[in-house]
């Protein structure tokens, strides 16, 4: 069995892992407490924290805090790739140590669990609850969100940490190995903790911010491929048209636009930050305002979505040791 194992395809292998730690990671996303989404990395999230509030000062210029940026993304990355691929040479088991890097790297599949949760709280009145539910899942400030908008929050929410931390992470695995998966999760996170919508890291964020927009650039377009494949039928090709303008556009906006075109419904917008309204452009505003039924909907959407992705790259994977 062990031989077999070892003895396949490079991409049948990492196939193979990815389907293991993905059912390792639902099977313990169902039993363990939603506590919280990057428990594995939460050092590293701290770390990140804390040497911002140490280099990243106001009273700096704009070039210092953009070089601060670019040297902090440097020496807190390169170090832990670097020390990662030489400890690899010492691992007697390559794939224990492939799955249990790929293991970090990913999501912990409680988003469905965290969306279900604000819509029974929405759906009794508890928008105090849903609130304090979707708070620790969003950069935005969310105390001040109706209902509407915390419908709207929440499927953001939930399509964008699925891309990022799912379907990117995956992605990474399968092309380049785990090493470069845990390396764009570490990326992701930085770009998290250091977010130019946030005025203080404004500067500061800006070279991770343009790393993170490029390792999502391709990823993102293959996404909305696929949300257009998934909803062929539904406007599909009129879909198409109105994302023309945005296949090569340097951000995430075109997975936001096409989900609201799948759905029929308005996504993005005004949104506050630290207590700042940032005024972001609005996707299909001929849709419908999104609401408790909504969370249901494009968690139904995006579990399709996840399913018909599995399904495919397990019979890329069958294919390829049927022809070799």
């Amino acid at each position: 069995m062990i031989t077999w194992f070892t003895q396949l395809n490079d991409f049948s292998f990492n196939v193979l892992l990815l389907l293991i730690v993905i059912l390792l990671k639902i099977t313990i996303a169902r039993f363990v407490p939603l506590i919280t989404q990057n428990e594995p990395l939460q050092f590293f999230i701290w770390y990140c924290q804390q040497l911002a509030n140490k280099v990243n000062k106001n009273t700096n210029s704009t070039s210092q805090l953009q070089i601060s940026g670019f040297i902090a993304t440097l020496i807190s990355l390169l170090p832990i790739i670097i020390i990662l691929w030489i400890f690899e040479d010492f691992i007697a088991v390559p794939w224990v140590w492939h799955s249990l890097l790929l293991y970090i790297a990913m999501g912990d599949f409680k988003l469905s669990l965290a969306s279900k949760n604000i819509s029974q709280a929405l759906s009794i009145k508890q928008n105090h609850l849903a609130k304090q539910t979707l708070k620790p899942w969003v950069l935005r400030n969310v105390d001040k969100l109706s209902t509407m908008g915390i419908a709207k929050t929440t499927i953001e929410m939930q399509l964008l940490r699925y891309v990022q931390f799912y379907f990117i992470i995956a992605c990474y695995f399968l092309v380049l190995g785990s090493l470069c998966a845990f390396s764009v999760r570490l990326v992701i996170i930085m770009h998290h903790c250091w977010n130019t919508k946030l005025d203080k890291f404004q500067h500061f964020g800006r070279f991770i911010s343009l790393i993170v927009n490029i390792i999502q650039w391709l990823p993102n377009r293959i996404f909305t491929l696929i949300i257009l494949f998934t909803s062929v039928g539904n406007n599909a090709f009129n879909n198409t048209k109105k994302l023309a303008h945005q296949w090569l556009q340097l951000n995430n906006d075109i997975v936001i636009h096409s989900f609201a075109l799948s759905l029929n419904i308005q996504l993005s917008g005004v949104a506050i930050y630290n207590e700042v309204k940032l005024r972001r452009k609005a996707y299909n505003i001929q849709g419908n305002q999104p609401d408790i039924s909504d969370i249901h909907r494009a968690t139904k959407a995006i579990h399709q979505i996840f399913y018909f992705l599995l399904s495919l790259t397990t019979l890329v994977a069958i294919s390829t040791l049927l022809i070799l």
